[in-house]
């Protein structure tokens, strides 16, 4: 029988996989297959329409993917702390260890996390203080993305194939339907893909928008995900706009619109006072 570790560490190697698979295949459907469909006659009002939906979907798209890199590039872990502080026959049932003032050992990165949140397996890291404004933006816009192409599958479907979404329960049996159509040859494999692919925009983006949701409560309130779970009372609350400002910085107008650093870290940041 697998260990939990284990699994968590195949997850943490498929996750990424997945998402870069479904980034490419956003791209692919987009400019292959929803604008030329949507948009067929090249006349003078359909190219500025053709061209804005691309503006908003590449701008999207960068600052997702912008903001994911920036998430890996920012890792959370201590640049002082180097030894690891459990042995390997550390208990399988949880993944980080807590130590002290708010680190803890992350058993998945193996190495020591200021001010852990959570693990995310998407970006294969740790999300702390160091990384969480890139974390949260990249939660933002990989919901804007995916509803936004949510929202293209189906005008695609009902130009392509007709299909009307007037009734609220078509979507609800798209899928099945569109399933059992496939095995008995009715419809072909691109079409039940393509249904498929608007369940895995659906999915991600309403997963996408609860973790930012989270993520900023969770900030204003100067707390982090390990804090929750173990029921840490905050003795000391500060204010929620110096938390909010604490991780997005004074320079926040321009983080919304562009992956770029607004927040200067030092060595140790100040994590080590503030107490977990």
């Amino acid at each position: 029988m697998f260990s939990r570790m284990f699994k968590l560490r195949l997850l943490n190697a498929v996750a990424p996989a997945y998402f870069f698979t479904a980034t490419v295949a956003t791209f692919i459907l987009y400019f292959y297959l929803f604008i030329p469909t949507i948009f067929p006659n090249p006349d003078l009002s359909l190219r500025s329409s053709t061209a804005l939906h691309t503006a908003a979907f590449l701008f999207l798209m960068f600052n997702a993917l912008g903001n994911y890199v920036m998430t890996i590039k920012y890792p959370a872990e201590s640049a002082n702390e180097t030894v690891v502080p459990c042995s390997p026959h550390c208990s399988d049932n949880v993944d980080a260890h807590y130590l002290l003032n708010g680190r803890h050992f992350c058993k998945l990165c193996k190495k020591v996390i200021l001010k852990r949140d959570h693990h995310c397996f998407f970006t294969g890291n740790c999300i702390g203080n160091k990384n969480m404004r890139y974390f949260i933006m990249f939660c933002i816009y990989t919901s804007c993305t995916c509803l936004y192409s949510l929202v293209l599958g189906v005008a695609f479907l009902t130009v392509e194939y007709s299909i009307s979404f007037e009734n609220p329960l078509t979507f609800l049996t798209l899928l099945p339907l569109s399933t059992g159509y496939f095995f008995m040859g009715s419809i072909s494999g691109l079409q039940l893909f393509l249904v498929l692919m608007l369940y895995v925009w659906l999915g991600i983006g309403l997963v996408s928008t609860g973790f930012c949701c989270q993520q900023v409560l969770l900030v204003a309130r100067g707390q982090t995900w390990c804090q929750l779970q173990r029921g840490d009372l905050l003795e000391n609350r500060t204010p929620w706009r110096a938390n909010l400002k604490d991780v997005f910085g004074n320079r926040w107008m321009i983080g919304l619109i562009l992956p770029v650093q607004t927040v200067e870290t030092s060595s140790e940041d100040t994590d080590g006072q503030k107490q977990d």
